[in-house]
């Protein structure tokens, strides 16, 4: 897993745990403004009851004084009334803060003038009583009196009333913030869900496709390899069955060509003949080698050591056909390989690059250090590279470059490449490559760095 996609998941499973959690808050939000206005409507209820008990209780206790200081006339009473209006007056100041809505304050304003106008009657029929030396004052002095405590009384129960109605407002009020919090429960909920879509499609595409392409190769590889080593071993009984004719036919040719005089015709043929059984002896060799590869010779050595033998092996053939084989000098690191088969290896690419150039060209052998993924996980290695200035390998040749006895050659066995890779890969290495058609195509040897 890629350090991009360890980061992409980590952000999205944050993301949704983010999104668990905040709708987990909201709830739990959503659950204490319920509460809490469950106490605030028991809260308005109790208080408008008390509301009407309270002030009704205080209003009547000071009428009480005054009704009986209006027959006794005695100052006491004068006194115990005053302290009482004082009380309803203080109770209107005190109601204030317990008071949310504009017209429950318009009736307390209205209920602090309709005590003052009370108190302010009371004090002149007490003033007419003291100083009219009457017993008792005139019926529309007390009807005013009473008229006072009448209005008063009923805006206390008004108050009570608009107090208890009070409680819409916190219905309202309290609806509104669960509406709004549903709302965004809603949009958490949805955003969750696209985040958990938008998880799923990363895991799905960086992770479980990946895993799928990877599961059919790696099939399509198993069912390869099984057609190989069944295809290895049909290719070493044939080989060893041409074999033993092969060298009984060389050795008779041997011993004839003795008789025949040279320059005569049956010298010519023999020479002919020579040379098929050679190549012949070529394709027995290459099908033993694809059917049961030697085991590598491992020895620390330079990788400029096999160019190098290489270009002096071709460097004077090639030139005849004007193709420059060119050994690019570098300070790439040790490799620890078997040399004869790193040779061969070379040998085989440096041949078919030459094969695919048309007319003048150039071939260049290099090394260098480099880092690679290879079977064992990321790891410092050398790269032998042959590059030339061919014709490129096609599409479709592509396809079936590493098959096995296939060949664009109408004299190649269709096993050089075959057996390059699985030398290369014995040694824990790669046979990679790079094409451009018309412009030439780059086949490098990866393998592991000496430590």
């Amino acid at each position: 897993m890629t350090f991009r996609i360890k980061w992409r998941l980590a952000g999205l499973v944050l993301a949704v745990a983010l999104m668990g959690a905040l709708i987990v808050l909201v709830t739990l939000n959503s659950e204490r403004q319920s509460e809490v206005t469950h106490a605030r409507l028991s809260e308005v209820d109790s208080q408008s009851f008390r509301i009407a008990d309270r002030f009704k209780d205080k209003l009547r206790y000071a009428n009480d004084k005054m009704r009986h200081y209006a027959i006794a006339r005695e100052p006491a009473l004068w006194q115990e009334f005053l302290t009482a209006s004082e009380e309803v007056k203080s109770w209107i100041a005190g109601a204030a803060p317990q008071l949310s809505t504009e017209a429950e304050k318009d009736i307390l304003r209205k209920m602090a003038l309709a005590q003052r106008a009370h108190h302010e009657t009371a004090r002149r029929l007490h003033d007419r009583l003291e100083t009219s030396g009457q017993n008792v004052a005139s019926l529309a002095e007390y009807n005013a009196f009473f008229e006072q405590s009448r209005r008063l009384n009923d805006l206390g129960q008004e108050l009570a009333r608009a107090h208890f109605e009070s409680r819409n407002l916190v219905l309202t009020e309290a609806d509104q913030t669960l509406s709004r919090l549903r709302l965004l429960v809603l949009g958490l909920l949805s955003l969750l869900f696209l985040f958990g879509v938008s998880l799923a499609g990363v895991v799905y595409r960086d992770l479980i496709a990946p895993l799928q392409v990877k599961l059919v190769k790696s099939q399509a590889l198993a069912e390869r390899h099984e057609k190989l080593a069944s295809l290895g071993l049909l290719a070493a009984g044939v080989a060893h069955e041409v074999r033993g004719p092969l060298t009984a036919i060389k050795t008779a040719l041997f011993l004839q060509q003795k008789r025949f005089q040279p320059g005569s015709p049956e010298q010519n043929d023999a020479a002919v003949i020579n040379r098929e059984i050679l190549r012949l002896e070529r394709i027995v060799h290459d099908f033993l080698l694809f059917a049961r590869p030697a085991e590598p010779k491992l020895t620390a050595f330079s990788a400029q050591v096999p160019l190098r033998e290489v270009q002096a092996l071709f460097a004077e053939q090639f030139s005849r056909s004007d193709i420059q084989l060119v050994c690019e000098e570098s300070t790439a690191a040790n490799i620890k390989a078997d040399p004869a088969q790193i040779k061969q290896v070379l040998i085989n690419l440096v041949q078919n690059a030459a094969d695919s150039i048309q007319g003048a060209g150039r071939i260049t052998l290099r090394a260098r250090p480099d880092r690679r993924r290879l079977s064992n996980g990321e790891t410092d290695v050398v790269v032998l590279e042959v590059s030339d200035t061919g014709s490129g390998i096609p599409p479709d040749v592509e396809k079936r470059l590493f098959d096995p006895f296939f060949s664009t050659k109408e004299t190649g066995t269709g096993l050089g490449l075959s057996i390059a890779a699985r030398i290369v890969q014995k040694h824990g290495g790669a046979l990679q490559y790079q094409t451009q058609p018309h412009r030439g195509t780059t086949f490098g040897v990866v393998l592991p760095r000496d430590a």
